[in-house]
């Protein structure tokens, strides 16, 4: 008879899709602790089919246009409110089909998850594209321009050409690929989520950097949006070289 570390350790090593094999084997022992474990990974096989159902849905539309483009890429920002700091794009081709467990728009996923998530469509994407607009560029030619410029360098960085562009909510002004908006998309294309996560982590980490520029304003917290610690602080300091000028006219 296996001990329940044992059984625990056979659940561990195996595919979650064997599971189902290892519940009908200790369906019949008696003992308290492998009822509990069987119940426990009971739990975290309806977890991880629920994820799998909701990664499907989210693939909805690379399946729809899937049938007539070959090359799908998800396309989204990060980074238009804020007082300080870049607008950052992200422009991501999956493999037809891929999922990855917890992907999801950026702004539903915690900080760890999101670096986690960024390594792993880094190693898994057919492609990666990052753009950015400067805080002079915003405040030149204003966010909405600055956020299509670095939307389309980010489609410019990808080492493949695609031939479907499926972006949050937007449609890019002279962009000669075929291109679809979709309204809250990084919550319905896995594509364009993983454009978010791609987009929000490599904004958070350049402004990290910038924190320790410019320690005074509290970036390492506030990623350059207008908190209440970072209006206070530009009464007190006046704007840093990477300050929006035209976003921050009424704090100054």
């Amino acid at each position: 008879m296996h001990s329940i570390k044992e059984i625990k350790q056979q659940f561990e090593k195996a595919e979650k899709e064997q599971w189902h094999a290892l519940f009908s084997q200790y369906m019949t022992d008696e003992r308290v602790g492998v009822k509990k474990l069987i119940e426990q990974y009971k739990r975290k096989l309806q977890s991880h089919e629920k994820e799998q159902q909701r990664l499907q849905s989210m693939l909805a539309f690379e399946r729809k246009y899937g049938v007539q483009y070959s090359c799908i890429c998800g396309v989204d920002e990060a980074g238009r409110g804020p007082f300080a700091g870049p607008v950052v794009a992200g422009a991501v081709v999956l493999p037809v089909g891929l999922t990855i467990e917890g992907l999801n728009d950026s702004k539903k996923v915690s900080a760890k998850k999101r670096e986690e998530l960024f390594e792993e469509i880094k190693e898994k994407a057919v492609s990666v594209g990052i753009g950015m607009s400067s805080p002079a560029r915003i405040d030149e030619i204003n966010i909405l321009r600055a956020t299509y410029e670095a939307m389309k360098h980010a489609i410019e960085d990808l080492q493949v050409v695609p031939d479907l562009l499926l972006n949050d909510a937007v449609t890019l002004p002279d962009v000669p690929i075929r291109q679809f908006g979709i309204v809250k998309g990084d919550a319905k294309s896995l594509s364009i989520a993983a454009a978010s996560i791609m987009a929000k982590v490599t904004r958070d980490r350049l402004m990290l950097e910038y924190a320790e520029l410019y320690p005074q304003y509290g970036f390492e917290r506030n990623k350059g949006y207008g908190s209440e610690e970072h209006r206070a602080a530009l009464k007190t300091h006046g704007p840093c070289p990477i300050h929006r000028k035209t976003f921050i006219h009424a704090w100054i």
